[in-house]
């Protein structure tokens, strides 16, 4: 009996001992699991008012730009301005050769001589015929044509008075003057050519008035129609205080963004819309004015003008940054209050700044995952580490 037992001891004892490493084991594994959740780090969806922005091809001009014509052909005779300088009003910019003008202004003060002449002529005749035909020492017809000799050399006289205004005229256009303030640019014409008639130069040069500046550029329909409904709200709104009204009124200023991606410091505003659509490219024209008081804008820059198109009321945004997309469809990982991960399908607006625009499948308040997305996946715990995105924009 006695050996009975200790051969059933001597049985068991391994199978005991295999069950006991086992449940070690398995403690063991329990533990690792429990200490292998990995710690990713989320964001809240965030929720705030959100203005859109668009953004549309303009060209800078002038406030005003101002052709220098030669209006009177001949050899150009002298430059007295330096090319891309300040220009004053009536400052002297080119002289012509005034020589064939000046002799065609000569020989209108001769015929003008000439039917003075004619006409103290006439008059003296009409005057002796006079008298002689009260005493009918003349006949009628005399003194009618007497008359009639008088009125024509006055009309001569006014008529070559008027040809030697003309040739004045046209001599003077041989001095061409700035009819504005403004910077002139590089000139058409060097001394000596011969101007004024085509393939010759007619436009010497062109003076920018650029004190401010206007940028046209083009809204679609429907984008015209929905910033003019917005610009109706603002003119109707009645509660707003004259404060908010101003600030509304800058909110829906223009913005300029330069060549090089920089923002231009100051707002424009818009000053003129074109009268119809253009029914060949469905677009209307809008021009907006921009202060330049430090002249940086030049006639011919291309720009970007931003503009406000809409305020969407309790926006759901995320950064771009947890957004996958996948031929065309969008999802982020959601964490649940369990800490599980939940991939789940979105419908993303527009770019806004550093955050996708989020239209559908986000709630407020929602943890989405921002950083290590290739480390998780559906149904996967994780022990999210809660953070604030660092936008690199102004729309926090």
């Amino acid at each position: 009996m006695k050996y009975y037992i200790k051969t059933q001891r001597r049985r068991y004892l391994p199978l005991l001992s295999i069950l006991l490493a086992g449940h070690f084991v398995s403690c063991g594994s329990d533990t690792q699991i429990q200490t292998n959740i990995p710690e990713i780090t989320v964001v809240e969806v965030l929720q705030k008012d959100v203005p859109v922005y668009k953004e549309f091809v303009g060209e800078v001009f002038g406030e005003k730009d101002i052709p220098i014509r030669a209006r009177v052909e001949g050899f150009l005779e002298g430059l007295h301005f330096e090319e891309g300088s300040m220009v004053t009003e009536g400052q002297l910019l080119y002289t012509i050769d005034p020589k064939p003008l000046q002799a065609r202004v000569n020989a209108q003060k001769s015929k003008v001589a000439e039917a003075m002449t004619m006409l103290a002529k006439a008059r003296s005749d009409l005057e002796r015929y006079k008298p002689l035909a009260e005493e009918n020492a003349v006949s009628q017809s005399d003194l009618d044509a007497a008359q009639a000799m008088y009125d024509a050399a006055l009309s001569s006289l006014d008529a070559a008075k008027s040809n030697l205004r003309s040739a004045q005229i046209e001599l003077g256009y041989t001095k061409i003057y700035s009819p504005i303030n403004g910077i002139i640019g590089k000139t058409m014409a060097k001394v000596g050519d011969f101007v004024g008639r085509d393939p010759n130069p007619v436009i010497l040069n062109t003076v920018s008035a650029t004190g401010n500046v206007k940028v046209i550029f083009f809204l679609t329909e429907s984008q015209y129609l929905e910033i003019f409904r917005q610009f109706m709200e603002l003119r109707q709104a009645d509660d707003l205080t004259p404060g908010e009204r101003v600030e509304r009124q800058k909110a829906r200023g223009l913005e300029l963004i330069l060549a090089d991606g920089s923002i231009y410091e100051l707002v424009g505003t818009v000053d003129f819309i074109d009268r119809g659509v253009d029914a060949t490219t469905g677009s209307i024209l809008v021009q907006g004015n921009f202060p330049n008081p430090d002249l940086i804008l030049r006639p011919g820059l291309f720009a970007k003008v931003k503009v406000q198109m809409e305020v969407i009321k309790g926006a759901l945004l995320v950064p771009q940054r947890c957004v996958m997309e996948l031929q065309g469809q969008y999802s982020v990982y959601v964490v649940d209050d369990k800490n599980m991960v939940e991939a789940r399908q979105i419908v993303a607006g527009q770019k806004i700044d550093d955050y996708w625009l989020v239209a559908k499948g986000l709630a407020p308040k929602d943890k989405v995952v921002i950083d290590a997305l290739q480390k998780v996946k559906s149904g996967m715990q994780i022990s999210p580490s809660l953070i604030e995105f660092q936008s690199k924009t102004s729309i926090q």
